[in-house]
């Protein structure tokens, strides 16, 4: 199993935040995206991750929350805080959020319906790139699982993905691999160990 440090910081610095390599591109064709992942965790906060992926004019049809952002180039963030099930974030270049709770892909509650609010996202365009900054508060965390106290050395499981389902060219990435003959980022087994550290 992968392993990832998330840096407990109060004033994250990108450039100094370990960088996962969404590298994995078990199913699709040849289009393979540089793309990457960096989570910090802010106490008294929230968890941010920042998700950058080098490609020029990504697809980017969906502008409103929940709408099927995956179809379009999309940058995609999944963990489990605590026990149970885990929080999605599917966002766009458009900053577009498609988030939700559950133990699986077909039992999924919206995360606004159970904390009253997505999480915060923030898109950066440049020429050859795009990023997104997702913060995801404690106070979400909270609504969610009924705590959300971590510490140094705390454990989360999560995984990065890069996708485009209508795009040109289909393709699926992830940090740790998943072992399914099909796509299928849904998948809760083979989430990384994420370990909190100072």
């Amino acid at each position: 199993m992968k392993e990832y440090k998330i840096k407990i910081t109060d004033r994250p610095d990108f450039r100094n935040i370990e960088k996962a390599d969404i590298s994995q591109y078990v199913w699709g064709g040849d289009y393979r995206p540089k793309a990457y992942a960096q989570l910090a965790f802010i106490p008294k906060k929230g968890f941010v991750c920042k998700l950058t992926v080098y490609e020029e004019d990504p697809r980017a049809i969906y502008k409103n929350d929940m709408d099927p952002v995956y179809k379009d180039s999309c940058l995609e963030f999944f963990a489990r805080y605590k026990k149970g099930g885990y929080i999605n974030c599917e966002v766009n270049s458009n900053g577009a959020i498609l988030s939700a709770y559950g133990e699986g892909r077909g039992q999924r509650t919206p995360l606004n319906k159970i904390a009253g609010r997505f999480p915060d996202v923030k898109v950066k365009k440049d020429k050859n790139k795009w990023s997104a900054e997702i913060f995801i508060g404690l106070d979400l965390i909270k609504a969610v699982y009924g705590s959300s106290y971590f510490k140094e050395n705390s454990v989360i499981y999560g995984n990065f993905y890069k996708c485009g389902d209508d795009c040109k060219v289909v393709h699926y990435g992830s940090y740790s691999p998943i072992g399914t003959e099909k796509p299928d980022f849904h998948r809760p087994e083979y989430f990384a160990k994420m370990t909190l550290v100072k």
